[in-house]
């Protein structure tokens, strides 16, 4: 004990060093946790900013899609209904569907001198009335169709995506 009592300032200063290493190594653990934490925020954020940067461009081109989904859908009505208003108008006689037609002369009992009353008068049959508007309508459908996918194909997909560095 005598030793210890005559070499206390050098029990000391070793106890003082061997406290400062284990202060030291502890604040160099929380330190290495610091910068591994920092720099799990940072990854996880940039993730974030990315998912967030994809779902904003998603929500673009589904608001883009239903502008031209709804410009194409309300055309084609458009014209479906000028379609209908014509075979209406048509088939009430208010207007005439003209096609270029002879017309066979009818066959009569007598032979008389042909003239242009003797003629009858050029007409569509029903059915082929029927076709020639389906075919109207299917025609509009189409184009309609392929102009409104030409339009999200430039509109859409054309567009680049933002970068993912952002």
């Amino acid at each position: 004990m005598t030793w210890l009592l005559s070499n206390w300032r050098v029990v000391l200063a070793f106890l003082l060093v061997v406290f400062i290493a284990a202060l030291l190594l502890g604040l160099g653990h929380y330190r290495d946790n610091a910068v591994r934490y920092k720099n799990q925020r940072d990854t996880q954020k940039s993730l974030a900013d990315n998912r967030l940067a994809v779902i904003d461009e998603m929500t673009r081109r589904q608001l883009s899609v239903a502008s031209i989904d709804a410009k194409y859908t309300k055309d084609l009505a458009d014209a479906q209904k000028t379609i209908s208003d014509l075979r209406r108008d048509v088939d009430s006689g208010a207007k005439r569907l003209r096609v270029s037609a002879k017309c066979d002369r009818p066959v009569s009992g007598k032979s008389s001198a042909t003239g242009v009353d003797d003629d009858g008068s050029p007409r569509l049959t029903d059915a082929a009335q029927w076709d020639y508007f389906t075919l109207r309508e299917r025609i509009e459908t189409v184009t309609k169709q392929l102009t409104g996918l030409q339009d999200y194909v430039r509109q859409v997909c054309l567009t680049p995506a933002p970068s993912k560095g952002k």
